[in-house]
């Protein structure tokens, strides 16, 4: 079946009690078992293992990413914490993007390293680079691409050939583009992670993540974490996301086409100094955009004369696009990284990997793309050169 109708029927069955098209919200605790010898007969037994809704949401995002099995989790921070645990421990090290998220950054310098676990943020543009930050104790690489909020591209095949050859995963956070435009495991990735916050809620109703893994055994460590920790998904959360992910397809194709256009007029505009969209040919990296993804996405970045005064101007000066954390909504949301998403990350790294104090991210919605215009001409008018 084609990907859209797997969005609206993997993993989801008529409630067999009442034939409810939509999966129930199984707001339980516990599960009451048949007897002593017949424990876990129908597969539940308290919802810290597993719950039928959050399993519901499971199988339908293992099989979009095509891979053995998912979990998910409380939010995407959790999912990313999930692959640390299952693949570091105390003295080992891991690769990872230079360019990611901030809470990623935070999560590596200021919590795992305290443990004894190293980290090396490499270009991950570069696989060259990525195989010089290989260690003899070196046990993950964990790539995001494209990254937040630079866009930075991954290859991910020649970064997943560097990790097999050392008999390392590679995780790639598949965020930005979700299954629907980038499969990472069908690319030679290990393990898929998703923040299902983004594009698969798409309407800023939830937080959420999930890990796919390509194998049983590397969903089977993934999985103790989730059980051990108990950074789970609740079940309302869960239905919530399964019927956000029912339109992914239909959304990311509006939102990647009102990007493009909007990356094009800005490209254009005299007060802007700068844009990055991977569907733009002048974007760095477009020819592996268009090799490795089906779709561009609907994420963007730009700057304005003036630098930063410039560029608070304008995020002041908006009045359809919304000044917010969070990205993949039907809303447009416009967002400064240096002080807001990636605010924990140190100022000389911030720079280092090209997240300027004067970056303004632009997650695009489903609005009319001439109003989500006319509101950035209108903000530019605000900006001094």
């Amino acid at each position: 079946m084609g990907f859209t109708t797997e969005l609206i029927h993997a993993g989801v069955k008529p409630d067999p009690e009442t034939g409810s098209i939509l999966t129930p919200v199984y707001q339980s605790t516990t599960f009451v078992q048949e007897s002593v010898d017949k424990y876990l007969s129908k597969g539940y037994s308290y919802s810290r293992s597993a719950n039928p809704t959050v399993r519901a949401l499971e199988e339908k995002l293992a099989l979009l990413e095509n891979g053995h099995d998912c979990t998910c989790y409380s939010t995407g921070m959790a999912a990313i914490q999930a692959v640390l645990q299952a693949c570091l421990s105390a003295g080992d090290h891991a690769v990872i993007s230079d360019v990611a998220y901030g809470g990623t950054y935070r999560l590596c310098t200021k919590v795992y390293q305290r443990f004894g676990v190293s980290f090396t943020f490499a270009n991950s543009a570069d696989p060259k680079a990525v195989q010089a930050a290989v260690q003899d104790n070196t046990r993950l690489i964990l790539t995001e691409t494209p990254a937040n909020p630079t866009l930075k591209l991954t290859d991910i095949q020649a970064v997943s050939d560097i990790a097999q050859a050392s008999g390392i995963p590679h995780a790639v956070d598949n965020t930005f583009l979700s299954p629907y435009y980038q499969r990472p495991l069908e690319l030679g990735a290990d393990i898929a992670i998703h923040s299902t916050t983004k594009y698969f809620d798409g309407h800023n109703a939830t937080v959420g993540g999930a890990v796919i893994a390509k194998s049983e055994e590397l969903d089977e460590s993934i999985r103790f974490i989730q059980n051990a920790s108990g950074v789970i998904m609740s079940p309302w959360v869960a239905w919530l996301t399964l019927q956000g992910v029912k339109t992914l397809s239909v959304r990311m194709d509006r939102q990647s086409a009102n990007a493009q256009v909007i990356a094009e007029f800005l490209e254009n505009h005299p007060k802007v100094v700068a844009v990055a969209y991977p569907g733009l040919p002048s974007f760095e990296q477009h020819e592996l955009a268009k090799k490795q993804s089906d779709g561009f996405g609907g994420m963007l970045w730009f700057e304005v004369k003036g630098g930063v005064d410039g560029g608070k101007l304008l995020m002041d000066s908006v009045q359809l696009c919304t000044l917010a954390e969070n990205l993949g909504s039907v809303e447009t949301l416009i967002t400064h990284p240096a002080t807001m998403t990636h605010a924990d990350v140190d100022e000389e790294e911030r720079r280092r990997v090209g997240i300027t104090d004067g970056l303004v991210r632009l997650s695009v919605g489903l609005e009319d793309v001439e109003d989500l215009i006319a509101d950035l001409d209108q903000a530019l008018e605000h900006v001094t050169a």
